[in-house]
């Protein structure tokens, strides 16, 4: 195998333009399919990015009245919806799938907040338990957390977003200043950010308003001083953290299935729990970007097909070429199986050479692409791999017609050849 190898490299390396020439199909056809897989890859990861963000893995799970979450600042509280006890979320944290979950109330779009004369517009409140920070992905990053102390002793504390200091604070200290919410005085103990930074990449304005719900103004509360400021209690939403990204789905409706059994707000009441099903919205994105790019895969496929007959061509010429030096090899005792090997393994290497070209071709036309297109890349190590072997079997397939006639002729008339 290895002096049939030798001798394919001498064959290519003899007719250095022709052999290139051959490989060009094979080149050509692996360097436009790992583009376009690349292209593929990368599209579909910014789509999966964008709607699920900086990737904690974290679904919500909403009570929803139809199709429109509840906001509990401008409606009362429905009968039939309890609040979640804390058998409730032991219940969902052993849910399979499930890393571990918070709950919390949220109250939207929120004006009446000031600090001194300065007024705080349409900020998001939440009131959390000591597991909601660590389950959204949320960090301290000056001040402090709240204490159980805080918690057990219904402490007027908060904690603020960046958002909140660039707003009202300015240059300002935010920690141990008064903000007035809903009229009761709350302590800022602390400021928060969100561990893992997260640019959505905006397209169109659909996108800007899709993304632009994630920003905002926000403020954390204690959940035990929540119905202090709004007088009762209220039915929470649940944050549930998934082991995996491919949970996020199944996890939010197992969740929001075993929260829907605790209502009794009757079988035609429109008020249920909801999971936001990003996964699925960014599957449904992706497979259109797919469906679509899959055709040019086939079309780039056919340049595979030509480069394959190219190679059986020329493979047929060499044939035509060498016919004394196979009557020769058969006069001194050479089998039709040893000739045919060595033309077929010639046709191999060829096709193979064109593939590792191909696929560095590949590579750097895909981030040609990326910087012309403004689109990102993930080059495909699997795309890669099949690449080579696919180019191996063309040699194979299309090598095996020019092999099989070698090894077939008669070593008289080989001889005789003129």
């Amino acid at each position: 195998m290895l002096e049939n190898v030798r001798l394919s490299f001498q064959g290519i390396f003899s007719h250095k333009i022709r052999s290139f020439l051959t490989m060009l199909g094979i080149i050509i056809g692996i360097a436009a399919i790992i583009a376009i897989v690349s292209t593929i890859k990368g599209t579909n990861e910014q789509i999966k990015n964008n709607l699920i963000g900086s990737g904690n893995n974290t679904v919500k799970i909403r009570l929803c009245q139809g199709e429109d979450e509840v906001n509990f600042a401008w409606q009362s509280v429905p009968d039939g919806v309890p609040v979640i006890t804390d058998e409730e979320k032991k219940l969902i944290s052993e849910l399979e799938g499930v890393e571990k979950c918070t709950v919390y109330r949220q109250h939207n779009y929120v004006d009446n907040i000031y600090y001194g004369g300065t007024a705080l517009e349409s900020a998001t409140i939440y009131g959390i338990d000591d597991t909601f920070l660590a389950t959204d992905g949320y960090q301290v990053c000056r001040g402090k957390g709240f204490s159980p102390k805080d918690y057990e002793g219904f402490s007027k504390v908060c904690l603020i977003d960046q958002t909140v200091v660039s707003a009202i604070f300015g240059s300002d200290d935010p920690i141990g200043k008064t903000l007035d919410i809903e009229s009761e005085p709350f302590t800022v103990i602390g400021v928060v950010a969100q561990t893992t930074e997260f640019e959505p990449v905006i397209n169109s304005v659909d996108d800007y308003w899709m993304y632009n719900q994630m920003d905002g103004s926000k403020i954390f509360l204690p959940s035990e001083i929540w119905p202090v400021i709004y007088k009762y209690d209220e039915p929470q939403n649940v944050i549930a953290k998934a082991v995996n990204t491919d949970s996020m789905t199944t996890v939010g409706k197992s969740t929001a299935d075993l929260l829907n059994e605790y209502l009794t707000t009757g079988e035609n009441s429109k008020f249920a729990y909801k999971s936001e099903n990003l996964l699925e919205q960014a599957q449904k994105m992706q497979d259109l970007s797919s469906s679509t790019n899959s055709m040019l895969i086939w079309i780039a496929s056919i340049s595979l097909l030509v480069g394959g007959i190219g190679v059986m061509n020329i493979m047929l010429v060499s044939v035509t070429e060498r016919t004394r030096e196979i009557g020769l090899k058969k006069a001194l005792g050479a089998r039709k199986g040893r000739i045919a090997l060595q033309f077929l393994t010639e046709a191999s290497v060829l096709t193979s050479i064109g593939g590792l070209i191909g696929v560095i071709c590949g590579i750097g036309l895909a981030q040609v692409v990326s910087k012309m297109a403004e689109v990102p890349v993930a080059i495909s190590t699997p795309a890669i791999v099949v690449s080579v072997v696919f180019s191996m079997a063309v040699g194979i397939v299309f090598g095996l017609i020019p092999s099989v006639k070698a090894a077939r002729l008669n070593p008289i008339d080989a001889l005789r050849y003129e």
